[in-house]
């Protein structure tokens, strides 16, 4: 226990697992949800920011945990490491993404006939067969009845092909699936950002969620497009700063180190990576910090203002991470909900320890407004 908050939930009660969980992008969505959550990381940097948050932790490699470790967790969530695969990397998992498909099908004879996971040395980098780790959990609960009630599953857009075939195993095992590229602006986060997202209901319909904010599209302007949805969101509202600033990104378009792309102060932030503290901002009051900091890059995120950035390598854990804003909109359709998006707005304005244990009115009902 620290600051008075109450202690982490055991194993018995653990609602939600979420594997690979990084500093905590879901479990900041699952306490918003009021969700008891435990996070398995074995990164010690990203689990120091996880105790400093009082998030529950299993520090370890997910390959070592069973679903029986957390015998009443209904939901499975898991954003695997993406590093291999993002455009941002060296793309070894994205040359070899047919290999890593061709894995699904022994993975699961595996799980089903209670043998070792197939041997994956032949990959160049062993992160990169990683992302079959929450198929292994999923099958292994509904191979003894325990099906979990919802699973949820992010990465980066080349992920894709692997969710689809995902679903096909998991229709399997009366599953519905649903999965897509979601826009991380298109639900008011202030970040142009594309995630690969799987959700998955046993035995009930699923349905990714639906945008709350309207698309960003360079050259229009906020009040462009659909009426029915919220303007997306800008990096200076996200700050609360009051003057005009321009990012120039750390990477040059089209691999062109002097053709560096540029985003105003009124537009949403580039997708921020583990390179974000890179970024150059331009145009600041004389004395003002050129660079963003840890915390302001976690507002870009949409983590809380006041989250407790711990260990080395902060601005990569923030990199890492799914936005929370965009983690609670997933995780309200997972559960056949939806989100008050004003609630929304607040939880992502609050401290973290006034939110940690849920917010008031924040789910709601589909068929509700």
């Amino acid at each position: 226990m620290t600051d008075g908050q109450p202690p982490s939930p055991s194993p018995a009660q653990v609602a939600m697992v979420d594997l690979f969980a990084g500093p905590g992008g879901l479990d900041v969505a699952a306490h918003w949800l009021k969700l008891p959550v435990a996070g398995i990381e074995w990164d010690a940097d990203a689990c120091a920011t996880r105790r400093a948050a009082n998030v529950h932790t299993k520090q370890g490699d997910v390959r070592h945990s069973k679903p029986l470790d957390f015998p009443e967790a209904r939901i499975l969530t898991g954003g695997p490491p993406c590093q291999t695969y993002t455009v941002a990397g060296k793309g070894n998992g994205r040359r070899v993404l047919d290999q890593v498909v061709s894995f699904i099908d022994d993975t699961v004879e595996r799980v089903k006939r209670k043998i070792p996971m197939p041997d994956l040395s032949v990959l160049e980098d062993d992160r990169t067969g990683l992302v079959l780790e929450p198929l292994r959990w999923a099958v292994d609960a509904a191979e003894r009845g325990a099906h979990y009630e919802a699973i949820v599953l992010e990465q980066v857009p080349a992920v894709l092909p692997v969710w689809k075939e995902f679903a096909r195993v998991l229709e399997q095992y009366d599953y519905d699936v649903k999965c897509g590229i979601l826009h991380t602006e298109d639900f008011g986060v202030p970040q142009t950002r594309r995630r690969a997202i799987l959700i998955a209901r046993h035995g009930e319909t699923a349905k990714l969620p639906e945008p709350t904010h309207r698309r960003y599209r360079k050259g229009e302007a906020r009040g462009d497009g659909d009426p029915r949805l919220r303007p997306w969101k800008t990096m200076g509202e996200a700050l609360g700063w009051s003057e005009e600033f321009t990012v120039v990104s750390n990477y040059g378009t089209g691999g062109d180190p002097k053709a560096r792309g540029e985003r105003y102060s009124n537009e949403p932030a580039f997708t921020v990576t583990g390179k974000v503290s890179r970024n150059r901002l331009v145009g600041r009051p004389m004395g003002a910090p050129v660079r963003f900091s840890d915390d302001e890059a976690g507002r870009l995120q949409t983590f809380p203002p006041d989250y407790p950035w711990s260990g080395r390598g902060v601005a990569q854990q923030i990199g890492n991470a799914i936005p929370p804003r965009l983690a609670a909109h997933v995780l309200a359709a997972a559960l056949g909900k939806k989100l008050d998006v004003k609630v929304l707005d607040q939880c992502v304005k609050r401290r973290w320890n006034d939110t940690r244990n849920g917010v008031d009115g924040l789910l709601l009902d589909v068929e509700e407004g």
